[in-house]
């Protein structure tokens, strides 16, 4: 057998890939479901927070700022392992795919809360001023007048954070997520052969091409507007 008879055989296996391809792509779903729901709990619970910090209450400021921090600083990894092994022992057991969610979910927070108060201390101060001067109060002003602008600001760089953030899916698979690195790792083990990672890989590059694509497309058009 030649090398790249060998390589064929490990690697691109039609018999292994055609028995194996149903798993991974019930993976690929599990992966879409997974990230759908960090994006969209990470992104309002980000806002919601940089809003609140908007508020200028110092002991409530400094609160976000420390949580913030220190999700900033963990590694999703490791914060994937605490959720899942450490809250049964508080009575809180939450299954492999919830304890994900909940990881990437509070990484996604603190980076997009940073992104969105950036995007908020972006806004000249005149903005806030121009409201005042039309009547409207605090509240009113952040709403119609701050936020539009400071989330237009923070567009360019939510996108290359939640790409980011979505590959962390894959982490998943050390608490028996069935995403699609999970998957594709439970097929090479059944199989013996590593081609179910090759389908791996390929479910991955059909997923996040577009989605690149997209988020450049996105910050293209939203940088020549602001």
């Amino acid at each position: 057998m030649t090398g790249w008879e060998a390589f064929a055989f490990n690697f691109l296996n039609p018999e292994v890939a055609a028995q194996y391809a149903p798993m991974v792509l019930a993976g690929l779903g599990v992966t879409i479901l997974l990230a759908m729901l960090v994006i969209a709990s990470g992104l309002v619970l980000g806002l919601a927070l940089a809003v609140l910090r908007a508020f200028g209450v110092r002991p409530l400021n400094w609160a976000i700022i420390f949580v913030v921090d220190v999700f900033r600083a963990l590694p999703p990894l490791v914060i994937i392992v605490l959720i899942y092994f450490g809250l049964p022992a508080a009575g809180l057991a939450m299954s492999g795919f919830w304890a994900t969610w909940l990881s990437l979910t509070l990484v996604l927070m603190a980076f997009s809360e940073e992104i969105f108060w950036a995007g908020i201390s972006a806004v000249p101060k005149g903005q806030w001023e121009a409201g005042r001067a039309m009547g409207l109060h605090f509240l009113p002003t952040l709403r119609l007048i701050v936020l539009p602008q400071a989330i237009r600001i923070a567009v360019p760089p939510l996108v290359n954070r939640t790409i980011a953030i979505t590959k962390g899916t894959a982490l998943g698979s050390v608490v028996a997520v069935s995403e699609i690195l999970g998957a594709a790792q439970s097929g090479m083990a059944f199989s013996g052969n590593p081609t179910p990672l090759t389908l791996g890989a390929l479910a991955y590059l059909v997923l996040f091409v577009p989605v690149v694509i997209a988020g450049r497309w996105i910050e293209t058009k939203f940088a020549w507007r602001r």
